[in-house]
């Protein structure tokens, strides 16, 4: 398989379109309610698609190809990966040192009645605090999260999820940013909040976690810069 730039952006092209794609069976099949011959026929076409992809499958070890290391590029991260069916997925930007998420979930993402799972409002709010711990340059992973539940957060409605730091940091691998998620039509009202704790990793810890691999240089480089 090439790795050539223009094959790498004409494969992200296509993994997003598949992504987007199987987020829409995801929701149709979650809030489906026709007959059991119809689900059974449907699940018999599914079936077919699987082993196209598995002709050439990454192992647990290995970087998706279409991944950037070096770029934050995750496609198939589970809160934000265009790739992944189970992503909203989230568009983050940074706004004066705010990292600020928007998404909608679906159906797929219900726990209670009409409303998110609380284990989904963790993914969303964990990856946020992770952006607002890089705006201080360095990306790092999470050691502790504290969520708080105030409100159920409504499916199929746009949210906006905010995460920065409260106080000066002094570690200069360490911090404790702090989020919340709430609906964008009511940016004050908040639904949940959460506070994590970052640490970027040293050399040996991603030796440890990564091993040696040359696909992780780019991550160690990070660690370093």
């Amino acid at each position: 398989m090439s790795d050539s730039v223009a094959d790498v952006h004409e494969r992200r092209q296509a993994a997003r379109e598949l992504g987007s794609v199987l987020r829409e069976l995801n929701e149709a099949a979650v809030s489906t309610e026709v007959d059991a011959e119809t689900l059974l026929e449907v699940a018999r076409q599914a079936r077919e698609l699987i082993p196209p992809l598995e002709k050439a499958s990454r192992s647990r070890q290995q970087v998706p190809s279409i991944d950037s290391l070096r770029e934050g590029r995750r496609m198939y991260n589970p809160a934000m990966g265009p790739g992944n069916p189970f992503a909203a997925p989230m568009s983050v930007e940074l706004v004066d040192g705010v990292a600020i998420g928007t998404c909608t979930l679906g159906l797929i993402h219900e726990g209670p009645h009409s409303y998110a799972h609380g284990g989904v409002s963790a993914l969303l709010l964990d990856q946020i605090l992770g952006y607002a711990h890089s705006t201080r340059g360095r990306p790092g992973m999470t050691v502790d999260l504290s969520v708080r539940y105030r409100r159920p957060v409504p499916l199929r409605t746009p949210l906006r999820i905010a995460g920065w730091h409260q106080q000066t940091e002094t570690s200069a691998r360490r911090s404790s940013p702090v989020a919340t998620i709430a609906t964008a039509e009511d940016p004050k009202t908040v639904l949940v909040e959460a506070e994590g704790t970052f640490l970027v990793p040293s050399d040996e810890q991603l030796r440890r976690l990564f091993g040696e691999s040359s696909q992780w240089t780019e991550a160690r480089g990070m660690a370093r810069d």
